[in-house]
């Protein structure tokens, strides 16, 4: 489980899934409803698996979408239903097999014209556009992806009226109807054929292209980039926006140069991750060996992952920023430069996301708005207006327009990547330079995650674990200042438990899909404390959960 040696390398043929299998695996298994792996899980971002595995094929989409309908007559949601999928080879096959259960229970279903991908944040724009100033017959949505993961991998995600990511007690809701349906033999559902679900009265081809990129001049400020002329590189990864970049550059006139613009369910074209996988994700080095080798040609480069819902930054000083640096540089420069952004709104940020966020947010007279893993939490926050930033460690953000009103409530790869390429045309200085320049300011901070083996159990007792537990009073020989295990944003619980001290921290959680538990650490005094932080919070945890001897770090991304 160390780093690959294969990493950073252009894939070859034997890393390439085999698409043809895949597809007959998604229409042939049958999952097992006493095998839990074959349930219906909804994570942070959905349900994800792979047919391979028989954790994600048409049984599972029928049922989901079953699930929904029944959802929406419950929510009495009763306008008409947005839907998108990626690039991934197991999206279209979701797609279609959820648009034959829609059809029948004849919801509305606006669906992309000519089969078009759709980005993420361009469904939450649809949904949100499309309820306001409306009192009744709200909207929602639902994204076919299974974000940056590898190309086995088939997600489904649903987003109600606000637009963003459904929260827990809605996602409880639909996986618990899915896996009783699943349980019943798919007795229950509704569905017509395919042909006739896309030809249905109530299905309604949608241009979700133009108005989104039409209407991205009231959240960048893209006459200055214009204006600047700097040479902006763009890679798309293959992903659901490949086709917006080119029509953005000639609509605002920018000097955008599209890298990549093969689309291929194989991904052949990746360089591999940190474990040899093929995976899609604009915020590692290993994946971005592309564009990163590129970074002296433009004056700022970015990428989005396969649904266009993460942002990668690489700048000629530093090649490819590390998600914290950039947010922390986003947030300073938004706070700086977005005049007409009332002052009372908070900056949003999880419990796992670098404290360089609040310091500089603080330092701006805001408040910072901290809640569990998931950018769920954020939603209701964007759309009141009440937080004005959204991020995540995990380089997903969004943020308010120009006037400090909604852009998304889902995250949104798209305009934090422009929104690089603004900073650098207004100070002359990329983001790079920039976090330098805080770094100066605030102190330098070193951040790093690892994962370590967990057994169900353990993770089920960390997941539940007390402050009470914790009876360590030091941390890398600094006194503990806070224990929580609830997010001080929103008092949701955090799943895990983060331990704080005058200049570090680390957070621990479980996964949820993997037999491992995570700990994101960082410290203001350098990579030598991170990593006795890192050390001493394994050992915390593990005498905690009463293991007998400490499991191995392995060390992530």
């Amino acid at each position: 489980m160390k780093v690959n040696t294969h990493a950073g390398k252009q894939a070859e043929q034997i890393d390439l899934v085999n698409i043809p299998k895949l597809l007959t695996s998604y229409y042939s298994g049958i999952p097992d409803p006493s095998i839990s792996s074959q349930l219906i899980s909804f994570g942070t971002s959905g349900h994800r698996g792979s047919s391979f595995d028989n954790s994600f094929n048409e049984n599972h989409i029928l049922a989901i979408s079953q699930a929904i309908c029944l959802y929406r007559k419950h929510a009495k949601t009763e306008g008409p239903l947005f839907i998108g999928f990626d690039t991934h080879a197991l999206s279209f096959p979701a797609f279609t097999s959820a648009m034959e259960v829609l059809a029948a229970n004849k919801v509305e279903v606006f669906i992309a014209e000519n089969d078009e991908y759709t980005p993420t944040p361009v469904i939450s724009h649809a949904i949100l556009s499309y309820n306001k100033g409306r009192s009744s017959g709200f909207a929602d949505g639902i994204v076919i992806t299974p974000s940056h993961n590898p190309p086995d991998q088939g997600g489904f995600k649903y987003n109600p009226i606000n637009g963003g990511p459904a929260e827990s007690s809605v996602t409880k809701w639909i996986e618990s109807k899915a896996n009783e349906l699943l349980q019943n033999k798919l007795a229950g559902i509704k569905r017509i054929p395919f042909e006739k679900a896309i030809r249905a009265e109530n299905t309604h081809p949608y241009n979700f292209l133009h108005p989104y990129i039409k209407d991205l001049k009231n959240v960048v400020d893209l006459d200055i980039i214009r204006d600047s002329g700097i040479h902006i590189g763009v890679d798309p990864l293959g992903g659901a926006g490949v086709h917006y970049w080119e029509p953005i550059a000639e609509l605002y006139k920018l000097n955008m140069e599209v890298v990549n613009k093969v689309i291929d369910p194989t991904f052949s074209f990746m360089t591999v991750d940190w474990d040899g996988q093929i995976r899609m994700d604009p915020s590692s080095p290993y994946a971005m060996q592309r564009l990163i080798s590129m970074k002296d040609k433009f004056e700022i480069s970015i990428a989005c992952d396969t649904d266009h819902d993460r942002h990668g930054i690489v700048t000629p000083s530093v090649g490819l920023m590390p998600p914290n640096h950039y947010l922390s540089v986003a947030i300073s420069y938004l706070l700086n430069y977005r005049t007409e952004w009332r002052h009372n709104p908070a900056i949003g940020k999880t419990v796992v996301s670098s404290s360089m966020i609040d310091r500089v947010t603080l330092d701006a007279g805001r408040k910072i708005y901290e809640v569990p893993v998931g950018f769920k939490w954020f939603a209701e926050g964007l759309q009141n207006s009440s937080l004005c930033f959204g991020g995540e460690e995990s380089a997903g953000a969004s943020f308010s327009r120009m006037d400090g009103k909604v852009w998304t409530t889902d995250k949104d790869g798209i305009v934090p990547s422009l929104l690089a390429a603004e900073i650098k045309a207004r100070t002359g200085k990329d983001a790079g330079d920039l976090y330098q320049l805080l770094a100066k300011k605030f102190g330098e901070p070193a951040y790093d995650r690892i994962d370590a083996p967990a057994t169900t159990e353990q993770k089920s007792k960390l997941e539940k674990l007390s402050a009470a537990e914790i009876t360590f009073k030091e941390l890398a020989g600094e006194k503990i200042t806070r224990i929580l295990t609830e997010a001080p944003g929103n008092n949701a619980s955090i799943g895990g438990i983060k331990v704080i001290t005058e200049t570090g921290w680390f957070a621990a959680r479980p996964s949820g899909t993997e037999k491992i538990y995570k700990i994101y650490a960082e410290s203001f005094r350098g990579p030598d404390q991170l990593k006795k932080i890192l050390t001493e919070a394994q050992e915390l945890i593990d005498s905690t959960l009463s293991k007998s001897t400490p499991n191995k770090l392995v060390k992530t991304a």
